[in-house]
């Protein structure tokens, strides 16, 4: 099974490190290292973690912006360089294909692409399609990309690169690195201040050790990644959004830029917008349980027994030191504090519906 999987190009030293090897859309990730999921989590939240995320999809775009901008929901006339925008890219009926970042890292022209894993193929098919003639998609395959999340995420660059750390939450630029050119924003998928780093592959491995032998840097897998976004409320593609999902239902109606709205100029849009005046029979919400935890695909019940919702994401919260989970719920129990019941195993267990996200951001804004 391993022989049929791709590498990362820090690969070797995820098991130098002692990296528990699991597959993960397609390639042989870190699950957990020695220091186990609840420590890395720990390690996170208080000093710095660092992550190998270059299984993800990186490309650069360039020409006619409006080709691409006709498939996403942000304004990219408003997309300065040096600014980053979280934006959705939706299908014909406004459900989610994906969820992505998009940035001008450079100052002589083109857009940065940063796309999930186990869709970037889909995505970039899809783009190239619809830009055929117009623009270019370069996919980045020559790139690893990291990501330093944490507190002490900002000491650790203030000596490495200092230069980066005059960025606030979602800028990016391109940098010097340890002799290396690198793209680096100040984001990332764990609720806390850090920065993602896109290097290339052949600087990677060299790069990585260098971070990790900061004192405040641990390394960090797939286990901790997946706890730490649940507590921020950040979605998973294909668990808590996909194709069936509008921005509107997955409360990420914010990633819809107010000037694309008013224009109507993306995918769906008319199913959108009578959702939005209409509003949706279901929204995705936070729910904190009692007991055991919930996980993917319990159905969540009113205290009548009568069906309302499911579970798409949870699991132990080790900041909130208690179970955690999102789903989508019908609109009648949306309100913070209505108590619900979730079936696990079976079993009704008590839980109620919260306001996400679970830990507050950490997000450096200046």
């Amino acid at each position: 099974m391993t022989d049929t999987l791709q590498k990362t190009p820090l690969h070797a030293l995820h098991v130098e490190l002692g990296g528990k090897m699991v597959p993960f859309a397609g390639y042989d990730m870190p699950v957990q290292y020695p220091m186990g999921i609840m420590g890395e989590h720990n390690q996170t939240r208080t000093g710095a973690g660092l992550f190998d995320v270059s299984h993800m999809g990186q490309a650069r775009y360039e020409g006619d912006e409006k080709a691409i901008e006709r498939l996403i929901t942000a304004d990219l006339e408003a997309l300065n360089p040096g600014e980053q925008k979280y934006t959705l890219l939706l299908n014909d009926k406004g459900g989610i294909r994906d969820d992505l970042m998009v940035s001008r890292p450079w100052s002589g022209g083109g857009l940065f692409l940063v796309v999930n894993a186990a869709t970037k193929e889909a995505d970039f098919a899809h783009i190239e399609a619809a830009v055929a003639g117009k623009g270019k998609l370069t996919r980045l395959e020559d790139r690893a990309l990291l990501a330093l999340q944490g507190p002490a995420a900002r000491d650790v660059m203030e000596r490495l690169c200092a230069d980066a750390c005059r960025m606030i939450f979602m800028q990016c630029g391109v940098f010097e690195l340890d002799g290396a050119e690198v793209f680096i924003s100040r984001s990332g998928y764990t609720g806390e201040d850090g920065f993602e780093i896109s290097v290339p592959a052949g600087d990677a491995e060299r790069i990585a050790r260098l971070l990790l032998a900061q004192p405040e840097v641990e390394p960090i897998g797939l286990g901790a990644r997946d706890s730490l976004r649940l507590e921020a409320g950040l979605c998973l593609y294909g668990h808590d959004m996909d194709e069936s999902r509008t921005p509107v239902e997955a409360s990420l109606i914010w990633a819809l830029a107010r000037t694309r709205r008013d224009r109507g100029d993306f995918p769906g849009a008319d199913v959108i917008a009578r959702q939005i005046e209409e509003k949706t029979c279901q929204k995705r919400i936070g729910l904190k349980l009692a007991g055991a935890p919930a996980r993917e695909g319990a159905e969540i019940a009113d205290k009548d027994g009568n069906i309302i919702g499911i579970v798409t994401s949870g699991g132990f919260g080790p900041t909130v030191n208690g179970p955690v989970a999102m789903g989508y719920i019908d609109r009648g129990f949306l309100e913070p504090g209505t108590g619900v019941d979730i079936l696990v195993r079976g079993k009704p267990r008590p839980a109620t519906v919260v306001k996400l996200p679970f830990v507050p951001a950490n997000f450096y804004r200046g």
